[in-house]
């Protein structure tokens, strides 16, 4: 392996969300001091260090990273520089919860390496942020945005959040309005999954059980009203100049995450910190979730090789969810055999639904085929 993405697990946050099943949780300074310290000790001694392996993009992700010092920030950096061929024009992404940054913090991150900031917003309603236990408002919202432009911050991702309890149609729509006016580079909009284990799926799981039961639920949208923020999503954005490279990922020319769309694309990556995985190509790896096993014991990333099959089903089912689509030509290269051998009758399928749609050497999905992905994708695990 020559080259490789890193991304970098910063479990920390005020508070736990109640929708949230991310490896993270609330800690103090003592102990995020020494989880900074093991994580560059993993860094350092990793099997991939001062072997000259090339890094096009880092992602530090969470949890709330934006919880660690500007001089946390930079020792980990500095770590990764050093024992990694870090690009001159790399893509270091850092997430931030709004209210967790200031001018100080923001101007070291700057200096640490941090060229892009992806700020978890959810809503523009502070009833539905509120709903959602977040733990920030609008306002504090465009403080740290604002304060993040006038600290030089030229990519900027803002993540937001429909089928929210209590949210109308009308109130998303305002959401996306607010955000789009602020002209951020890049915007990923997520539909919000009632997850099992979660605060959330206890207060809500009735209305979960009448969605599935085809009803109308008391809280939650209405599948309905869930499919015309979708559909509202595309419209708004597509107006404010926001092109649709991902399922859930809008971007202005020249500002696709490039860190997101090597996952998408099967490029490998290194991760470092408690819970993080790593993938080599034939090989994924993970570290334990465990915080205390991860800070005492020897760090030894547990191995799952990849067979054929699960490469195959991968390499469908990650890279349809990107507007491009699939190249026929690297399956043939990477797999030895042609896409119509594997999945011939699949394909034939879903062009008779118009799910998908074949260019050239591309297979994609259609405008419906992404309103359904969840069904189109499925069709390639075997």
């Amino acid at each position: 392996m020559k080259s490789a993405q890193v991304y970098i697990h910063v479990p920390f946050c005020k508070r736990k969300c109640e929708y949230c099943d991310f490896l993270s949780a609330p800690m103090g300074e003592e102990a995020r001091d020494a989880y900074v310290k093991r994580l560059i000790y993993e860094i350092k001694n990793s099997e991939w260090a001062q072997k000259g392996i090339f890094v096009p993009t880092v992602f530090l992700g969470g949890g709330t990273p934006s919880l660690l010092t500007g001089r946390q920030i930079k020792s980990i950096m500095d770590t990764l520089f050093t024992n990694f061929e870090v690009a001159e024009d790399c893509e270091i992404t850092m997430e931030a919860n709004p209210g967790t940054v200031t001018k100080e913090s923001l101007k070291a991150y700057r200096e640490a390496g941090i060229n892009r900031l992806s700020i978890g917003l959810q809503s523009a309603n502070n009833e539905e942020l509120k709903a959602l236990g977040r733990i920030h408002t609008y306002e504090e919202f465009l403080e740290s945005y604002e304060l993040a432009r006038e600290e030089g911050f030229t990519n900027i991702n803002v993540d937001l959040m429909s089928a929210l309890p209590y949210q109308k149609i009308q109130t998303y729509r305002e959401t996306l309005e607010k955000v789009c006016a602020l002209k951020p580079e890049h915007i990923s909009a997520y539909s919000l999954i009632v997850e099992e284990g979660t605060p959330f799926y206890e207060k809500y799981r009735e209305d979960v059980a009448r969605l599935e039961r085809g009803e109308d639920p008391l809280v939650l949208p209405s599948e309905e009203e869930e499919r015309l923020m979708y559909q509202d999503t595309e419209a708004y954005l597509k107006k404010w100049g926001y092109h649709r490279y991902e399922i859930s990922n809008y971007a202005r020319e020249g500002f696709e995450c490039r860190h997101n769309k090597g996952y998408w694309m099967r490029y490998p990556y290194l991760g470092f910190g408690l819970g993080a995985s790593g993938f080599t190509g034939s090989i994924r790896t993970k570290n334990t979730a465990d915080f205390k096993e991860y800070m005492e014991k020897e760090i030894v990333p547990e191995r799952e090789v990849i067979d054929t099959e699960a490469a195959i089903e991968e390499f469908m089912f990650l890279g349809l969810r990107m507007d491009v689509g699939i190249s026929k030509e690297a399956f043939l290269r990477e797999f030895h055999k042609s896409i119509e051998e594997v999945y011939g009758e699949v394909l034939s399928k879903l062009k008779e639904e118009t799910l998908i749609f074949e260019k050239d050497d591309r297979i994609a999905l259609t405008p419906y085929g992404r309103d359904v992905s969840n069904y189109v994708l499925a069709m390639f695990l075997r």
